[in-house]
């Protein structure tokens, strides 16, 4: 997982621990670690902050031995990919249903995102994490569009044991979300998972139809879900999305099969929201809580 950019930065730090801190030294290490980082995911906005305050903080440092050198760079790395991955938005989603749960109200997340990276099987996944911390949970139906979607949903809450509200194809996906927490006000159900249809961020219409379903039901929460192997795609669907829609925190997926690991960087970097989770394979268990230290830490062992 993320191999190559384990390797880009392992590469970056031995060269700079070996090289002379000097302003020309240093520019073209960069320059060309810039490079690496676009080549493993990393959007070019990322990538200039990333290599810009390692300029800043690095240039003319003077340590006589090695081993201080590469241990003042590596945390001085460490803390740059820090603050691009720490967001002032917080989302403290235990106890934000917790919350509504003392209240008898249902907590409502509302999951957006393109066709193929795994929406429907991230809802189930988070099903299952919910069930397992003793919440209720009701799915909504609400990609009306795609040719097998209410089915795959309904083959998901078949397995889980949890009820599904769903209407016809073509039918108001807002209506349907509409209906599902009203179902779970009425019978006590913690959280409301409301499934939509795979938008490209760059059609005008289904974009707007999506404004429109979370205006009509006010959700808790707006996660997006990414495909990490998307590649720079990923940041340009996060920034459409955050634009168009507003979101609150995105979910990864497929990070399992991701040899890059840039995408994280990125996504959580454009749009200033933090990544919930990620999504390590194909079971119900296979979602993981994320967290900005120990992907840090796991990128830089």
């Amino acid at each position: 997982m993320f191999e190559q950019l384990k390797s880009g930065l392992k590469g970056l730090v031995t060269k700079v621990t070996t090289t002379e801190l000097t302003s020309e030294n240093l520019h073209q290490l960069l320059s060309e670690f810039k490079m690496d980082l676009v080549e493993n995911d990393v959007a070019f906005p990322v990538a200039d902050r990333i290599c810009d305050e390692l300029e800043k903080r690095l240039v003319g440092v003077h340590v006589k031995r090695l081993e201080d050198r590469k241990k003042i760079v590596e945390e001085t790395l460490r803390q740059v990919l820090l603050e691009v991955m720490l967001t002032n938005s917080k989302v403290e989603l235990w106890a934000q249903i917790e919350e509504k749960r003392t209240k008898n109200e249902p907590f409502v997340i509302l999951f957006v995102g393109i066709n193929g990276t795994g929406k429907t099987t991230t809802i189930a996944k988070l099903s299952k994490l919910l069930m397992n911390e003793g919440y209720s949970v009701v799915l909504a139906g609400s990609d009306t569009y795609r040719a097998g979607s209410i089915e795959q949903l309904e083959e998901h809450s078949k397995r889980l044991g949890i009820r599904m509200i769903k209407h016809s194809y073509g039918a108001d996906p807002a209506a349907v979300a509409y209906d599902a927490i009203n179902h779970a006000k009425a019978h006590g159900i913690n959280v409301v998972l409301i499934d939509t249809a795979g938008r490209m961020q760059t059609n005008r219409n289904l974009m707007s139809e999506l404004s429109k379903v979370k205006r009509v039901i006010i959700p808790n929460l707006t996660v997006l879900t990414i495909d990490s192997l998307a590649g720079n795609d990923a940041a340009v669907q996060a920034e459409e999305f955050q634009n168009t829609i507003g979101l609150d925190a995105t979910i990864l997926t497929k990070v399992d099969a991701d040899v890059k690991g840039g995408s994280a960087l990125s996504v959580t970097y454009i749009t200033k929201k933090p990544i919930l989770f990620v999504g390590t394979g194909q079971n119900y268990t296979d979602l993981e809580v994320f967290s900005p230290e120990t992907f840090v830490n796991m990128i830089l062992k």
